[in-house]
């Protein structure tokens, strides 16, 4: 089974879609289901992993109701309120929902720096693996120290870097995301997502060998077994088409790991979100 570890839906309004800026017009539409579908079975991909766009609770009673009515949906990553006092009944209520795999907090649009760090936010964490849930991190780079520290902290619970912390790609930016990157793959307990590369590249002139070296860092550091392809969709649109993002990571495997593309493209995604083969 091939899953895309990582995409979203959304019925775009202004208000709750404020980051979509003017140069991001592409975005500023209904992205749907079906829409990602008929995506899917261009690159003969079965499933998809749907990661939430808004912090809210009807997002993720909105994804919910969503994957309950599609079955390529695999598993939702959803929002709770993980620094509420009320954090735990709203993990009881939600984890009774088969379809909810993991939660996510938007961190690297907190203007505390040291949001990880907060005794609230690492209570909800502490909470998530008694509920079989995973967490996504969503950082930049200048937050993978404090990342590591909190993945050390939990060392049970199940995590994923998004974005493989969205380095400055553009401007072949290596340090000190690369020394960081290596840093956190040392503790076995969290995964990268190989995606979410293309926007942090030149959209209008990005080239495969633009990505080679984050490609290379994020494999020598995580090695096979705890790295996944997600194609960041629609976001991805800004910077290509769904076929020519997904091959920036099929093509490297191809040639550097090949027998390890099953495992990329599909079996690790669902062995870390604890995903039924159906």
């Amino acid at each position: 089974m091939k899953v895309d570890a990582h995409q979203h839906f959304w019925q775009y309004n202004p208000v709750e879609y404020g980051w979509i800026g003017d140069n991001m017009q592409v975005l500023k539409r209904d992205y749907l289901p079906a829409d990602l579908l008929s995506e899917l079975k261009k690159v003969g991909f079965d499933g998809c992993i749907a990661v939430q766009a808004r912090q809210t609770l009807d997002e993720t009673n909105w994804l919910l109701k969503l994957a309950s009515e599609n079955i390529f949906i695999k598993g939702v990553v959803g929002w709770v309120d993980l620094c509420s006092e009320s954090i735990e009944a709203q993990l009881q209520n939600y984890s009774r929902n088969p379809k909810l795999v993991g939660v996510r907090h938007v961190v690297h649009d907190e203007p505390d720096d040291q949001f990880m760090a907060r005794e609230s936010f690492r209570n909800g964490i502490r909470l998530l693996e008694k509920y079989n849930l995973t967490y996504d991190l969503l950082l930049f780079p200048k937050h993978l120290p404090l990342a590591t520290e909190l993945v050390q902290a939990f060392p049970k619970q199940k995590f994923v870097l998004d974005h493989i912390a969205k380095p400055d790609i553009k401007n072949q930016l290596k340090e000190p995301w690369a020394s960081s990157i290596k840093q956190l793959a040392q503790l076995p307990n969290v995964y990268c997502k190989l995606s979410g590369m293309v926007t942090e590249a030149d959209w209008s002139g990005w080239k495969a060998g633009d990505f080679t070296f984050y490609l290379e860092t994020v494999l020598e550091s995580f090695g096979t077994d705890r790295v996944m392809i997600g194609s960041d969709w629609p976001v991805c649109k800004v910077a290509g088409n769904y076929p020519d993002v997904l091959s920036i990571v099929i093509d490297y495997m191809e040639t550097r790991h090949k027998a390890a593309l099953p495992k990329v493209l599909g079996t690790n995604c669902l062995d870390f979100y604890n995903v039924k083969r159906s």
